[in-house]
């Protein structure tokens, strides 16, 4: 939207550059930064820990390799650096994800607010712009919706377009008249219906690390995986929900997930493993004693799977069963029927074709003047602070590309959310 994260870090950039340039930001809804609020839980998921832009393009399904050098003009540093000079400092996490050291997202959205409002940005909630028309002698007429301010139709030199992630196509017609091809919007960044789900009965249980496979597809990803009450979520589902996007909506969210377990395992390394522990722990009972670092409930549950009783010792158990165990430690199918928005963090993969874009001033080639930044572009990436960080960077080139055009102080420039 106009008013959330590209919106906002576009409208700074460009009324920093120019302090003289008035520049306006629009924003259809009465909710500035929402998503910035909403993310990581309500702690804000700013960017992600990578040394270099080569590192980072690797997380982004669609779009990082073209924003290469986007990123070595504003990268993860550049970020940490701005907000540190607002007075946010920024931690990382084991895992990489940075957050503010308070844990709020309220410190990123106030040193937005702060930082737009010293810079003398003029921000207008509750004002959608229904067509965007060129005029002859350069900028753009906007025509707005309803009678709010500043009025029924508003005139610009230049123009940035963030509205972000929008998930249908239909709502990107506005934009389409200006010559843009625009990249069917799918969902990104979602978890797995399971109905009949063989773990219905352990929500909340996780593993810290597993790989998912969807079946028939060269799809798999690891990291956590997280079962929920109604299938599986966690960063390995949700990072292969970001690179399947594309397959998993051609194949109308329907599949079979294969679930390892180990994934540092395989059948030729586990099988041994088996043999050698049942040999030396023959009297232990199988079932209440999980192995190889799972999680009791777990453990017990595919035991149960694979036919094996709670009285059942390693010394007794069946070769079939055994067979049975192996398979569903590193490959237990489920029925995905479904997928379900994660959280607040909705993430579309599609948009704007970058082949329309310049990526050094994300300046639009089919209407000079018009900039565009964040998700409305076809970038996405996978959950860990990656989408915030294309925001920053594209927001910041297309605000400094914006300001460096020309001093035009009689005619604002506007970035708009629709």
């Amino acid at each position: 939207m106009g008013g959330g994260a590209a919106g906002f870090f576009g409208a700074i950039a460009c009324a920093e550059a120019n302090p003289g340039q008035p520049v306006l930001l629009l924003e259809k809804t009465g909710k500035l930064l929402g998503k910035v609020r909403a993310s990581g839980g309500g702690r804000c998921n700013v960017t992600h820990a990578c040394d270099s832009a080569a590192q980072l393009v690797a997380h982004y399904p669609r779009g990082g390799k073209a924003l290469k050098a986007a990123f070595q003009r504003f990268g993860v540093a550049d970020t940490v650096a701005w907000f540190a000079q607002r007075g946010v400092a920024l931690k990382a996490e084991a895992d990489g994800r940075m957050f503010p050291t308070t844990d709020s997202s309220e410190t990123i959205a106030r040193a937005l607010e702060d930082a737009a409002r010293r810079a003398g940005v003029q921000v207008f909630t509750n004002t959608a712009v229904e067509e965007i028309m060129p005029l002859p002698g350069g900028g753009f007429q906007l025509q707005l919706a309803g009678t709010g301010r500043p009025g029924p139709t508003l005139a610009v030199a230049r123009l940035l377009v963030a509205t972000g992630g929008q998930p249908k196509s239909a709502q990107y017609d506005w934009l389409r008249p200006l010559g843009h091809a625009v990249a069917e919007p799918v969902p990104s960044l979602f978890t797995f219906n399971v109905p009949e789900s063989p773990l219905r009965e352990l929500p909340g249980v996780s593993v810290p690390r597993a790989r998912v496979t969807l079946a028939g597809e060269k799809l798999h990803y690891e990291g956590p995986l997280l079962v929920t009450h109604w299938g599986v979520s966690g960063p390995a589902v949700l990072k292969l929900s970001a690179w399947g996007a594309r397959r998993l909506s051609e194949l109308n969210y329907t599949g079979t997930a294969l679930i390892n377990w180990l994934p540092d395992h395989t059948d030729d390394t586990l099988r041994p493993w088996l043999h050698q522990f049942r040999q030396e722990n023959g009297r232990k009972g199988i079932a209440a004693n999980p192995q190889l670092g799972l999680p009791q409930r777990l453990w017990r549950t595919l035991a149960e799977q694979a036919g094996i009783g709670p009285d059942v010792r390693w010394s007794d158990l069946a070769a079939k069963a055994q067979n049975r165990l192996l398979e569903l430690l590193l490959r237990t199918p489920l029925a995905v029927r479904g997928k379900t928005t994660y959280k607040e963090e909705f993430v579309t993969c599609g948009g704007i074709s970058l082949a329309d874009i310049d990526l050094q001033t994300m300046q639009s080639r089919c209407a000079p003047g018009l900039h565009f930044a964040g998700e409305v572009l076809d970038i996405d990436g996978i959950t860990g602070g990656f989408n915030f960080q294309a925001a920053w960077t594209t927001g910041f080139l297309a605000g400094q590309a914006m300001a460096q055009l020309g001093n035009t102080t009689a005619v604002p420039v506007a970035a708009v959310g629709a």
